[in-house]
C-alpha cells in the first residue's frame, strides 16, 4: 500500500553561465554544518550520457535494459530509460527522503526558487514572469524594475541565502512504495 511522504525542495534557477552550481557548491556545506541531509537534483537541456560505448552498462542499456545499476564500493547510479523527460515528481520520487532537495534548472515547475541573476551574462532574467522565484540572489548594484514581494541579496551572503531556503522550502506531497527494509 503507497504511503505518502512530503519532501522539502527549493529550486536554483538563472540563465546559462549565471553561477548556478557554484551558489549551490558554496550553500550545501552551510546546510551540512546545521545537521541536515541535503540532496540535489541537476536538470539540463542536454542529451547526457554517463556511459562509454563497449562498457557492460553501456551494453546492458544498447541491448535493451529498461534499468541499468551501476554498484562500486562507494556510489551506486542508476540509469533508467524513458521515452519522455521525466517530471520533477518523478525525480523526487525515486530518491531517498532526506531532509532538503535542492533543483538546479526546473523553474517552470518548482514551486520555491531563488534565480541567481548577474547582469554579466547579458541575459534577461526569470523572475519578472517567474512567480515562483521568491528570492533574487546577484552582483548587481541596481536592479530593474521588478515584483514587490521578491527579495535581494547579494551572492556572497551565504548565511543569509541558507536561511532563507530553509524558511521557504516547499513541502512537495509524493506518494511512495512502503519501504521494504
Amino acid at each position: 500500500m503507497p504511503v505518502a511522504r512530503a519532501q522539502s525542495v527549493f529550486g536554483i534557477t538563472g540563465r546559462s553561465g549565471s553561477g548556478k552550481t557554484t551558489l549551490i557548491t558554496r550553500l550545501l556545506p552551510i546546510f551540512l554544518e546545521t545537521g541536515m541531509k541535503v540532496s540535489t537534483i541537476k536538470h539540463t537541456h542536454h542529451g547526457v550520457d554517463m556511459d562509454q560505448p563497449g562498457k557492460d552498462t553501456f551494453l546492458h542499456r544498447q541491448n535493451g535494459a529498461h534499468e541499468v545499476m551501476l554498484a562500486t564500493p562507494q556510489r551506486w547510479v542508476l540509469q533508467h530509460e524513458m521515452d519522455h523527460p521525466p517530471s520533477l515528481t518523478t525525480l523526487l520520487q525515486a530518491m531517498s527522503p532526506v531532509d532538503l532537495i535542492l533543483v538546479e534548472g526546473f523553474h517552470a515547475t518548482v514551486p520555491a526558487s531563488l534565480e541567481v541573476w548577474r547582469p554579466a551574462t547579458q541575459k534577461p532574467p526569470l523572475f519578472p514572469d517567474t512567480a515562483a522565484i521568491s528570492l533574487v540572489v546577484t552582483d548587481s548594484p541596481s536592479i530593474p524594475q521588478h515584483r514587490p514581494d521578491l527579495t535581494f541579496m547579494a551572492l556572497d551572503a551565504l548565511e543569509d541565502i541558507a536561511a532563507f531556503i530553509r524558511k521557504n522550502a516547499a513541502p512537495i506531497v509524493l506518494d511512495q512504495a512502503e519501504p521494504t527494509r
